[in-house]
């Protein structure tokens, strides 16, 4: 998992007192079809009905903090989606986080993808 660009400069200036950071109330899953990379410059799922995602967070233990609940998206174009990222809003926003599957998920024209409770993971190393 990787932090974005965005993320990165705000948490410094944050943490040296040059600029306030206020976390995002809610975070949303997206899908991509290719690498997001720091600077947001992925191809992002589009057709279909896909939205982004509200993930509900679990309680941080030890740096990590797992998903709660199922995350459902339904009825998504055809593609194979290769990487996830984090966003602070439903649509637009900033990109926080991203990360790649370990197996890319291939989907045809209205299937649907569930991501099982604690699946997705925060955490820093």
């Amino acid at each position: 998992m990787t932090k974005s660009a965005y993320l990165r400069t705000r948490l410094v200036k944050h943490t040296l007192g040059l600029g306030a950071y206020t976390p995002p109330s809610n975070t949303y899953l997206a899908l991509f079809t290719s690498n997001p990379t720091i600077n947001n410059t992925g191809i992002e799922a589009v057709g279909g009905s896909y939205a982004r995602q509200a993930i509900t967070w679990g309680v941080e233990a030890d740096g990590n903090v797992p998903s709660s609940g199922i995350i459902t998206f339904t009825n998504l174009p055809a593609g194979t989606f290769s990487h996830w990222g984090i966003f602070d809003a439903l649509t637009g926003g900033n990109l926080l986080h991203f990360s790649e599957f370990e197996i890319p998920i291939s989907r045809t024209a209205g299937q649907g993808i569930a991501i099982a409770s604690a699946k997705l993971n925060i955490y820093e190393v």
